[in-house]
């Protein structure tokens, strides 16, 4: 970078941590394009804020020091910005170049290989099977009518890991066995954790598993886009190269299907957060109805499987409240889940965003844009809770993730 340039800042992941026994704060780049961080002292942070593309080096240097007090080197803040421009952190050309072509690299490869293999589950397709057997051991096996709800179209599934979440995933997953297995087509709808601006993100290219390929219905995704748009709902389309929400699923369901013809749809699912905030909501939003009308459409003549690949409520001091989850607020929160699947298994779509904007979404319901749009896809449904269980996300067991099953029919 040149002295006189004016350095933005991307949407980048910030955390907190430690160098050297000092506060630092580590910026990544949430994409992946580059797997390198950079640290910087805590006390430099609000520099951060300044860079927004309307500022040089020195006016910057200036900025901070006015504003904290804090007087930097004259060489400070340009070496920092280098560090930022060279892990790809800085709004610019040599960012959108990179960009380009790793958009290109994603769409061009064979298929979208299957990122937590290794970690979240085994790579080894054998050890795999097995570990996915050992979950499923003490759920009683499928049949037709184990739901008690008639034949089944849908379910919604976590997107935990598996060390977690696994005795809920075994659960749903047996339950709609019968279904996966005739299913000709399956919309998975995933959150989309990354900082999006859209509400939908597809793909055309396929995801893989190792047991192989789940080729993507092109022929749904075209029709999706047709009706909203490409840009739109391809303008996002790396978050698919590293988001695990519909991961999650797609392994569970390739495990079912083994080698039967089963066409994939990815989605990957924006925050509601503006319509939680806001005064409009999903019923009347133009764009929700159009996906819905559009994914009906294109699966009308086809046995179609509908999964919300969903968590519900995260609370506790690793997600930014202020105090440790106990004995009572976990019961509470048991109580507040069980309000929300009861309208999910009521196929209540409209009731299931109402109870999460009414308590303003302070329990971060990770899963509702899948959870709501999986009700309106699927239209007049009802269902069954299968599993519950509230997940510790912090070692002092103070955080929790709450995950369900429910099949839907």
């Amino acid at each position: 970078m040149t002295s006189d340039m004016r350095p933005k800042l991307r949407r980048i992941q910030a955390s907190p941590g430690h160098w050297q026994g000092q506060p630092v704060l580590v910026l990544r780049d949430p994409l992946g394009l580059m797997d390198r961080a950079v640290a910087i002292p805590r006390s430099v942070a609000p520099l951060l804020e300044l860079c927004d593309g309307t500022s040089d080096a020195v006016t910057l240097r200036t900025a901070l020091e006015l504003r904290t007090g804090l007087r930097l080197g004259p060489d400070y803040v340009e070496k920092m910005l280098a560090e930022l421009d060279e892990a790809l952190l800085l709004e610019n050309e040599r960012f959108t170049q990179a960009y380009r072509e790793t958009v290109e690299r994603f769409r061009s490869a064979s298929s979208r290989p299957p990122n937590l293999a290794g970690t979240m589950y085994p790579a080894n397709p054998e050890w795999l099977e097995r570990t996915l057997k050992e979950y499923l051991a003490p759920v009683p096996p499928e049949v037709d009518n184990v739901s008690g709800i008639g034949q089944l179209r849908g379910l919604v599934s976590p997107h935990i890991d598996y060390g977690r979440g696994g005795g809920v995933y075994a659960e749903v997953w047996q339950r709609a066995a019968v279904a996966a297995r005739a299913a000709e087509v399956a919309i998975v709808l995933g959150t989309n954790h990354h900082d999006c601006q859209k509400l939908f993100t597809m793909t055309r290219q396929s995801y893989s598993t190792p047991w192989g390929l789940l080729p993507t219905a092109n022929d749904v995704v075209d029709t999706v886009a047709g009706a909203l748009g490409e840009e739109e709902v391809f303008a996002e389309e790396l978050h698919h190269r590293t988001e695990h929400s519909v991961e999650a699923a797609a392994v569970w369901l390739h495990y079912l299907v083994k080698d039967r013809d089963c066409e994939l749809v990815p989605v990957l699912c924006g925050s509601f957060h503006g319509f939680v905030e806001g005064d409009e909501h999903p019923g009347e939003d133009e764009q929700v109805a159009l996906f819905v009308e559009a994914v009906r459409k294109s699966t009308a003549n086809r046995r179609t499987l509908i999964v919300a690949a969903a968590d519900l409520a995260h609370v506790g001091p690793a997600f930014g409240d202020h105090y440790p989850i106990g004995l009572s607020e976990r019961a509470s929160m048991s109580a507040a889940d069980g309000e929300l699947m009861d309208a999910i298994a009521q196929g209540d779509a409209e009731g299931v965003f109402w109870q999460v904007k009414k308590e303003g979404d302070r329990r971060r319901i990770c899963g509702l844009s899948p959870i709501y749009l999986a009700l309106r896809i699927l239209g007049e449904t009802t269902g069954k809770v299968t599993g519950y269980a509230q997940c510790p996300a912090d070692q002092q067991g103070t955080s929790f993730v709450s995950i369900c099953g429910i099949v839907l029919s």
